[in-house]
């Protein structure tokens, strides 16, 4: 493979500069910007894998080749871990040979000190350049004699020991080795100003050293600042002496370094390293080509098509994406399967353990759950029907969620109810259900939550609320409850997870939405409802009327706070929910008085029966205006809490044993009554109505015990 010519210096032709084998682009701005006679602040991605000359190379590799190859004759590399060490064989010996070489530093002036004795004294610099090592010193503060002949004639071990120490003093001492960075600056500095040879020096992760919130760490940035300024272009530089001695900072995010420290210097550049872009993305598949299973057969539509499936990622997760290719079995041709496989990291699909016959009764299975909604139900079946099978336009479909959806209607219908029964449906687990109050929401800042807050901020290292939970259950139904009180900032989060299926966090994290169902909620358009009432029959405004007002609430809605866009992306999941129809009151009642029975029998292990007949006949007088009905289910349940109370004030006052049995019923007038009963009681039956529940249970009323009516 080969790329565009580039001259030692890594400079390219004049125009676009294609990804080419040679070395990123990101490289080839850098050796510009030290041809410009600027230092440079590296940021970003300085973990991630590259490569060099046609061949995979880490970050640290790859900025010691350009540094080489243009003309550096030391490489040194400072981090926090190993100190300063030189990747390149023999440079370690030239920088001892350059140091050596240096002017000595300037001293203070040294302390008077009695004159030894004896002319023995022999000071050995450092292969570093460090101060003369005086000699040892024995306690009467006469300097030790390295002539003298050797203990007096009784041998005293502390004499021995005298003479070892200083016959020590005379041996060559290895050179040592510099560690702490206020040491490294001060010798790179000495030399970056020094024209008589081409040096480089890497600091990597100073930020680690030097944190910001550390008062004491401006000296250190001031140091290092210095030591770029000073740097001088050496003689030896085949360009002509433009570029200086190389003076380079690498680290992972650039907020944590002090803004000062590169933004006010015009000969210090920052450069923004970020993930691979399409072309290099192409170029590092096709260097990986062969690691992948089933590259033998894959064309070049099967690459392309991974080049788009794998935005985002950095080169190692390129390379990890060949390693699962090979050992989830996956070929490159299936590039969905293969991004699948290797994001979520699981081996069991939900989607794939669906049944088909499920599937197909989808719609009778979810109006089980929903009553009076058998359109809306009807669009989210056959939606999640085509999620099923896989079903989309073009191959950016397997990247965003399996289905979106936009409920919309009166209160109090079943749209939160809906949500929870796709979850139970899909998933099988009601865990899979995640819901999010958008009236919390409601001011700009919220949106961090989502994703999670900038570096810098309280919370950072969190991550975000939305992805958080979606990089921990990425097979999830979300629901967004009443999206009409988010801030417009907050819906911006949504397009990029509708478009893309994705969401970075800001620790740098990526969720993805692929294999999820989401959900909106909205009130929006139910503020003219009671004039749509007063215009229209008994029964209320038919569904085609209430469909026409609610998708034109929604749409103008969101052309009112300037985001038309998500409407145009949302709007093919955009479901209408029908109003509370009288023939289906009766029905969400006996739904509501079923989980008041289980809810007293869970808790109090009592057996509630109800006369069916006598709270249908009152329920449907209590709903019969369409003004009732217009809040929904939840005014059956406020109806309801009648009888709530006097169940709970019979609880309270008779105390009935675990296993019994209570019966309550509302008479014409309103009034509601409890009484305990028998199995088999004549008065049961008439408590009861035929539409009750089976009796369990019995109960031994009290001797004196009667039916208590409770008004």
């Amino acid at each position: 493979m080969t790329g565009p010519d580039l001259g030692k210096d890594g400079a390219a032709p004049e125009g676009p500069a294609p990804a080419h084998a040679l070395m990123p682009l990101w490289a080839v701005s850098l050796g510009w910007e030290m041809e410009r006679g600027r230092q440079v602040v590296i940021s970003g991605q300085i973990r991630d894998r590259w490569w060099f000359d046609g061949r995979p190379a880490p970050f640290r590799e790859l900025i010691v080749n350009v540094l080489v190859g243009r003309g550096a004759e030391v490489v040194g590399w400072w981090d926090p871990v190993d100190g300063l060490t030189f990747p390149v064989p023999g440079h370690r010996e030239r920088f001892d040979e350059l140091v050596a070489g240096l002017p000595a530093a300037e001293e203070a002036p040294p302390v008077a000190t009695p004159e030894p004795s004896g002319d023995w004294s022999a000071s050995g610099t450092a292969a570093s350049g460090d101060s003369s090592v005086s000699a040892d010193v024995n306690r009467s503060g006469a300097a030790a004699d390295p002539g003298d002949d050797g203990p007096p004639p009784d041998g005293t071990r502390r004499s021995t020991a005298r003479r070892s120490a200083a016959a020590g003093l005379l041996r060559p001492r290895p050179p040592r080795r510099l560690v702490l960075l206020e040491d490294v600056t001060a010798q790179a500095r000495r030399l970056a100003a020094q024209s008589s040879a081409a040096t480089a020096f890497v600091f990597e992760d100073v930020d680690h050293a030097l944190p910001v919130a550390d008062p004491a760490s401006a000296q250190g940035y001031l140091r290092l600042r210095a030591a770029m300024a000073d740097a001088v272009a050496p003689s030896t530089a085949a360009s002509g002496g433009r570029a200086r001695n190389a003076m380079l900072v690498a680290v992972g995010d650039l907020s944590r370094l002090p803004g000062w420290f590169w933004q006010e210097d015009p000969r210090v550049a920052s450069l923004q390293i970020g993930p691979p872009d399409q072309a290099e993305r192409r170029l590092w598949l096709s260097l990986l080509r062969r690691d992948f299973r089933g590259h033998e057969s894959a064309t070049r539509h099967d690459v392309e098509a991974l080049v788009g499936a794998t935005d985002g990622m950095a080169g190692w997760e390129l390379d990890a994406l060949a390693r699962t290719s090979q050992l989830r079995r996956v070929e490159i041709g299936r590039p969905d399967r293969l991004m699948q496989a290797h994001r979520l990291n699981v081996s069991v699909d939900p989607w794939s353990q669906l049944d088909r016959a499920v599937m197909g009764q989808a719609a009778q299975s979810l109006m089980s759950s929903v009553i009076g909604q058998d359109v809306a139900v009807d669009a989210v079946a056959v939606a999640l029907q085509a999620a099923f099978i896989g079903l989309d336009f073009g191959e950016s479909g397997a990247a965003r969620p399996r289905g979106s959806f936009f409920f919309v209607g009166p209160t109090g219908v079943g749209k939160t109810e809906l949500a929870k029964a796709v979850a139970k449906l899909i998933f099988g687990d009601p865990t899979a259900y995640a819901r999010f109050d958008m009236s919390e929401y409601q001011q700009e800042h919220a949106a961090e939550r989502l994703a999670g807050a900038p570096p810098g901020f309280v919370g950072y290292d969190q991550g975000g609320e939305l992805t958080r939970r979606v990089q921990e259950r990425p097979f999830s139904v979300l629901l967004f409850d009443e999206i009409e009180k988010a801030h417009p900032a907050v819906l911006d989060k949504f397009l990029q997870i509708l478009e893309d299926g994705r969401l970075t966090d800001g620790r740098g994290q990526t969720a993805y939405f692929s294999q999820s169902l989401i959900i909106f909620t909205s009130n929006t358009g139910t503020e003219a409802l009671p004039s749509l009432l007063a215009a229209a029959d008994s029964d209320g405004p038919s569904y085609d009327r209430l469909r026409e007002h609610f998708s034109q609430a929604v749409e103008e809605k969101f052309r009112a706070i300037g985001r038309p866009e998500i409407f145009g992306r949302l709007k093919p999941g955009v479901v209408v929910f029908d109003m509370l129809r009288a023939k289906h009151v009766t029905g969400i009642t006996d739904r509501l008085l079923d989980q008041l029975a289980a809810s007293a029998h869970e808790r109090n292990q009592v057996e509630v029966d109800f006369d069916r007949q006598g709270v249908h006949a009152w329920i449907t007088r209590r709903m019969a205006l369409p003004e009732q009905r217009a809040y929904g289910g939840r005014q059956i349940r406020n109806e309801l809490e009648v009888l709530r109370s006097a169940i709970v004030a019979h609880l309270l006052s008779r105390s009935p044993a675990p296993g019994s049995r209570i019966q309550v019923g509302v008479e014409h007038t309103g009034h509601v009554w409890v009484s305990a009963a028998h199995d088999g009681d004549p008065g049961s039956a008439r408590a009861l109505g035929s539409g009750a529940a089976p009796l369990v249970g019995r109960v031994l009323p009290p001797a004196d015990s009667s039916p208590e009516r409770t008004p």
